[in-house]
């Protein structure tokens, strides 16, 4: 069996694409970059927090000033590091242990899983090929990118 090395600790790059929470006993988060997948201790709360740290704001600040300007109250999409145009979108409620996150920047498209299965799984699939199967109905994960490229648009201006 490969063993898979586990980071301690992970920071967002413009090649991060997707981070996925998961229940295992050496690893919290499963992360999908361009050309590889990492395996880190880090909870995804705790990256995405690091993370909008280094894009010079805290996450509750992100989080509060989108709010205003958007409208969103709930799975409000985060401004990671604008300088760098990285911005993510959670899957569920950040506090939720099912709570994925999507980087807006490499989604190519989302469908729903042929045929449908009864709890409205959608596939995301990246710029570079890559797919994930997500526990989120096609919907859900559409209105996320709609208030991503709102939350985009706000820094535009």
């Amino acid at each position: 069996m490969l063993m898979k090395e586990v980071l301690d600790f992970y920071e967002v790059n413009e090649g991060t694409m997707a981070w996925v929470s998961v229940a295992h006993i050496d690893f919290c988060t499963i992360l999908l970059e361009k050309n590889r997948i990492l395996y880190v201790s880090q909870s995804p709360t705790k990256i995405i927090k690091a993370a909008c740290i280094g894009g010079f704001s805290t996450y509750d600040g992100r989080r509060k000033a989108i709010s205003f300007h958007t409208g969103s109250k709930q799975k409000v999409p985060i401004p990671i590091n604008p300088r760098d145009n990285i911005f993510a979108f959670p899957t569920h409620s950040p506090e939720s242990f099912e709570c994925n996150w999507i980087f807006y920047n490499h989604v190519r498209y989302i469908r729903t899983v042929n045929p449908p299965s009864e709890n409205r799984q959608s596939i995301i699939e990246f710029k570079n090929g890559q797919q994930i199967t997500l526990n989120e109905s096609h919907y859900i994960l559409k209105k996320q990118m709609e208030r991503t490229a709102r939350c985009i648009l706000c820094f535009s201006k």
